[in-house]
């Protein structure tokens, strides 16, 4: 049975008898609605940890006031039996106040790798996710996170701020985690209708196809328009971004191909946001 706890103190609590016993505590930051995505995260975790706490607390400082805060998916119970069912230690969900006290004033911001892409189409975002890590991270002393590539802007940006911070914690990045037919598994997959979600399968065929294109020495900007244009035909309404960029800094890359370095290729990596009805599906494959 997955234990939960709510405050910090209590987490603290666990921590200090772990590591006092000599052992390896790991960390997965959720928002919680957890999925098959989430649990493969929890499994790599124990891969590299004798403990494991997963934290489920939906931020409110990454959402925009537009935003679906209040819509977001929410269900600790369900959570917890998942949580139990892949035998994590440790259930962290704690309230709003206990994660942001009366009068809280501070917020991390990481510059360059936050700016483009989700960054540009979320300004508040990686600011609120950024802020809420750090403390998570400060909050458990946990020696190693596990975070999804799904979310790879993200993953990025973490990576960023922990070395500018000197935060003794290992950054893990797990493989996206896909359906049978490709799609990425995310929270947001259950706004789909049906009919979207058979659409849907576009996402990462589009990506695959540009891909291979920019990998065999194709132009980057022909792959990109391609991409769009393919997820225009299947019905995707507003495409945000199809871009390839550098896979560790998230600089530019093109118009034409990939290009080389003294060391070899550079490496790549293909980031799609579009709107599928009324949700908006984000994803990235790198492109080798």
């Amino acid at each position: 049975m997955t234990q939960i706890v709510r405050t910090v103190a209590q987490m603290r609590e666990h921590v200090r008898a772990w590591k006092a016993a000599g052992q390896r505590v790991a960390l997965v930051p959720t928002m919680g609605a957890l999925h098959e995505g989430h649990l493969t995260l929890i499994r790599l975790a124990q891969q590299n940890a004798d403990r494991v706490i997963a934290t489920v607390f939906v931020n409110p400082k990454q959402f925009a006031p537009h935003e679906d805060f209040d819509a977001y998916p929410r269900g600790e119970a369900i959570d917890a039996e998942k949580l139990a069912s892949v035998g994590c230690d440790l259930m962290f969900a704690p309230n709003g106040a206990e994660m942001y006290a009366p009068g809280f004033a501070t917020a991390i911001t990481v510059s360059g790798v936050s700016e483009p892409l989700e960054g540009a189409a979320r300004p508040q975002f990686f600011g609120g996710v950024a802020t809420v890590v750090a403390k998570l991270f400060i909050q458990s002393q946990a020696d190693v996170a596990v975070f999804g590539e799904k979310d790879y802007q993200q993953l990025q940006v973490v990576k960023r701020m922990t070395r500018d911070l000197d935060i003794p914690i290992e950054i893990i990045g797990a493989p996206t985690a896909r359906a049978e037919d490709g799609l990425a598994l995310s929270s947001r997959n259950a706004y789909l209708s049906a009919e979207e979600r058979a659409a849907a399968v576009a996402l990462p065929t589009a990506m695959k196809t540009a891909a291979a294109a920019v990998a065999a020495g194709g132009r980057i900007d022909e792959a990109e328009q391609t991409a769009t244009a393919a997820l225009k035909a299947a019905g995707f309404g507003q495409v945000d971004y199809v871009e390839v960029r550098e896979a560790n800094d998230l600089s530019r890359l093109g118009p034409g191909p990939i290009g080389q370095t003294p060391s070899g290729p550079i490496m790549g990596r293909i980031l799609v946001a579009a709107w599928l009805g009324k949700t908006r599906l984000i994803d990235n494959m790198a492109v080798a």
